[in-house]
């Protein structure tokens, strides 16, 4: 199955930055491709939300489950239902040298074979510029937070 793994390095403490990331309503004030993400469900540390988002224009709409572990600042994903067959993966956060190392891993299946033959370099292309995007938008959330912070 496709995976796609990217990172960042965001100047602001983890534990911020993973409560940013927790945070997944506030994902379409500063996620130029989040449309809404509407939390269905709250259990403990283990929430489901409803996602809209654009790819190249086109919507995509899943239910997903997240698991939050506020000890390792980790938060795990898994579609339950949507467009895509799989779609699951992690979140991490590790501070390291005053800054936080953030990374996404996602494991992604459109279920159409013929279609992943077909344009499978271009929606592996897709699926790594969308976590790109997310994170630099979370790296922005956090480093304007942080900046607002020091200058209050």
């Amino acid at each position: 199955m496709p995976f796609v793994e990217t990172a960042i390095v965001v100047d602001a403490p983890a534990r911020n930055v993973y409560e940013l990331a927790k945070d997944q309503e506030r994902f379409p004030d500063f996620m130029p491709d989040v449309e809404t993400v509407t939390i269905l469900e709250r259990n403990g540390a283990r929430i489901v939300s409803s996602w809209k988002t654009l790819v190249e224009e086109a919507p995509i709409e899943w239910i997903e489950e997240d698991i939050f572990d506020d000890v390792a600042l980790r938060v795990d994903y898994r579609l339950l239902e949507g467009d895509l067959d799989t779609f699951e993966g992690s979140w991490t956060f590790e501070e390291r040298d005053g800054a936080t190392y953030v990374t996404l891993g996602v494991e992604y299946d459109f279920g159409v074979p013929t279609l992943a033959e077909l344009i499978g370099p271009t929606l592996h292309r897709k699926v790594q510029e969308n976590s790109e995007m997310m994170l630099a938008a979370l790296k922005r959330e956090a480093e304007t937070g942080v900046a607002q912070r020091r200058t209050a």
